[in-house]
């Protein structure tokens, strides 16, 4: 039978399970990914679950969210985490070696792996034929346990690209193109696959922005084919024999079918506050702006940098305009360096910041309270940036860099120059050593991991209850973020490591009061949150379930769910469970109080059952779509004990 390349490499993963779209399989995971924003959780849980040493074929931790060192918490956790890695036989990638996916891309990416990630953008890698793909901090820990990751057989969403990208227009604006046609949610479980003769003008780095954003359409993964591109790509760093191509069958088949003729697209961007608000830049050129921001994994490559310091070289951008420049990895730093690039971009105003993420989850550089910004990050969400009534465009570095020197919206297409011609470095620089090796075991062993003060262990979670009668505290409505539900930033991100405190911050751009609300009543019934369509997009940070968790959340009752933020309730212990008959929504408010009763049974014996809402005496029906393996996790209270109770 003729396979495309993500049946392929599921198939040669696979370990239980009928690939047969909606069944749940599990796949082995060959590689991992954990960030500093995340990763303490995961050292934590390798700790709680007594993990000896990681079972992959290459984990690897990064430091690159939290850089900002105003206090002693992310110095205190780098050391946590540089020591936990050694203890654990992992990689890992100091403070300033740059964001994790781009340097993954360059050190350890191989085609025809498995690649799982606790950041929702680990999907990126799969720019390089890889099935990468992003989950819950814990669900990393079980893979780097040695144990498989489990997901619902995805389908396959064949995009075939043709033509060649006209002059102005670049791979953000493929995406971008996608995202306006289909919005937020249409890629929920399913795996996009590009493919076609468009390929052949893309480099590894334009797939990479392309795959990166395939999260903001809520995708399991994003897949390319490994090709002489892949190759070419991995020679430049040193890594050609680690090379194998990966292409789709002659006749390979998809689920659904679409086509982007490239020569067709435009500059596109995306307006406040959702990926998906997306418009040609035409449309909204002449509205002012007060910052213009390059770099982060959505925009890692040279290309993306280069084009905008040629674009600025010899002029000065707007007086009013911020124009941040945000180096995704030190290795490209020191490219841009040598080639006059970043000395282009400071002599045009350029503020220049250490390699990492930054600005893209709120380490810095926020913008102006309702100032536009216009940003080649990968998400809008409303105060994602660090400041709460943000105003956040999403473009390319060519729409960026033109607004910068004009102070207001530009099409790059009108500059009165040619388009700028860039290519990467023939010999780009190749530096290994900030990635650390992982120690041999006999070595690793005697490790002692170091914890600061701010690190605190995991609470015991109980099992669930057989009846659960909770007040719902907040109703919500569509598209509601993780980002909304538990911010990031400087203020937030520090105490990722101490549960208690990072709790304090919970739906507060919503509820300034839920946190109160909630401790109030957390020992007594505690309580549920309603939401609507694709609730908990976006960020896999499993904080945005374990916090309310800790605050006593029991149930969450929306519309649908992104696929990670469902993982992680369910990884935690939180009942999340759908309407059956959407209309149902507009009978609860906050305020009422939702009883669910003879619940064990239910779980494990129908995937529908009824809920009361006790003070309008009304009854609706309720559906849930865990596993077998899920209901037996949720019973238990969470993965975790689900963990200890198989030793």
């Amino acid at each position: 039978m003729a396979r495309n390349v993500a049946q392929k490499l599921i198939e040669e993963h696979l370990v239980s399970g009928e690939m047969t779209p909606g069944e749940e399989i599990g796949m082995k995971i060959d590689q991992t990914l954990t960030q500093d924003a995340t990763g303490t959780m995961v050292m934590l849980e390798l700790e709680a679950m007594g993990v000896e040493q990681a079972q992959t074929e290459a984990s690897a931790q990064y430091v690159d969210h939290n850089i900002i060192q105003e206090d002693n918490k992310n110095p205190d956790d780098h050391l946590f985490l540089q020591t936990a890695a050694k203890r654990f036989g992992m990689h890992y990638s100091r403070p300033g070696n740059g964001v994790s996916h781009p340097v993954h891309m360059q050190r350890l990416a191989r085609p025809g792996r498995t690649l799982l990630g606790s950041d929702s953008h680990t999907c990126a890698n799969g720019c390089m034929g890889m099935l990468a793909m992003g989950a819950g901090g814990i669900e990393v820990t079980m893979a780097i346990a040695g144990e498989p990751f489990f997901v619902k057989m995805p389908q396959v969403w064949g995009v075939k690209l043709t033509g060649k990208l006209p002059d102005w227009v670049s791979a953000k604006d493929v995406i971008l193109e996608l995202l306006r046609r289909h919005d937020v949610k249409a890629g929920a479980n399913k795996v996009i696959e590009y493919y076609g003769p468009g390929l052949e003008d893309l480099s590894a780095m334009d797939r990479h922005v392309i795959a990166n954003m395939g999260a903001e359409l809520g995708a399991t993964a994003s897949v390319f084919p490994s090709d002489d591109e892949v190759k070419r790509f991995m020679a430049s760093q040193n890594r050609e024999d680690e090379w194998q191509e990966l292409k789709a069958d002659r006749g390979a088949q998809y689920d659904i079918d679409e086509e982007i003729d490239l020569s067709s697209l435009e500059p596109m961007i995306a307006k406040p506050s959702s990926p998906g608000n997306v418009v040609p830049v035409r449309e909204i050129a002449g509205e002012p702006i007060f910052q213009a921001y390059i770099g982060s994994s959505a925009n890692p490559g040279y290309r993306d940098f280069a084009i905008a310091s040629e674009i600025v070289k010899g002029k000065t951008v707007h007086e009013n305009v911020s124009f941040d420049i945000n180096p995704s990895s030190r290795q490209m730093l020191t490219d841009l360096v040598s080639n006059g690039h970043i000395a282009n971009l400071l002599s045009a105003g350029g503020r220049l910041h250490q390699a990492g993420c930054n600005g893209c989850i709120g380490m810095g550089q926020a913008p102006a309270t309702h100032k536009n910004s216009l940003r080649t990050t990968p998400r809008n969400f409303p105060g994602r940036s660090g400041t709460k009534e943000d105003r956040v465009f999403l473009c390319s570095p060519e729409i960026a860099a033109a607004s910068a020197l004009y102070g207001e919206i530009t099409d790059p297409r009108t500059l009165d120059m040619d388009y700028p011609k860039v290519s990467e470095p023939d010999e780009p620089t190749v530096d290994f050593r900030l990635l650390q090796e992982p120690l041999p075991y006999e070595e690793a062993k005697n490790v002692k991991i170091e914890k600061g003060p701010n690190i605190a262990t995991l609470p015991e979670m109980e099992e669930l209850p057989d009846r659960i009668e909770v007040p719902v505290l907040l109703k919500l409505g569509d598209n509601f973020s993780t980002d909304e539900i538990l911010a990031g930033g400087t203020r937030v991100l520090p105490y990722r490591s101490n549960l208690p405190e990072i709790s304090k911050f919970s739906f507060e751009i919503t509820d300034e009061d839920y946190y109160n609300r909630a401790m109030a009543i957390k020992d007594e019934t505690g309580h549920a949150i309603v939401g609507g369509s694709n609730y908990g997009q976006g960020s896999s940070r499993e904080h945005a379930a374990l916090a309310p968790r800790y605050l006593g959340l029991r149930v969450a009752l929306v519309q649908d769910f992104a696929r990670i933020h469902w993982q992680n309730l369910v990884n935690f212990g939180v009942l999340p469970i759908t309407f059956e008959d959407t209309e149902d929504y507009m009978k609860i408010d906050a305020g009422d109080t939702i009883v669910l009763e003879n619940l064990r049974e239910n779980i494990q014996n129908h995937n529908t059952f009824e809920a009361s809402i006790k003070n309008k005496n009304e009854t609706i029906t309720v559906r849930h779509e865990m596993s077998r393996r899920q209901v037996d996790m949720m019973l238990r209270g969470g993965l975790i004990n689900w963990v200890r109770a198989r030793k």
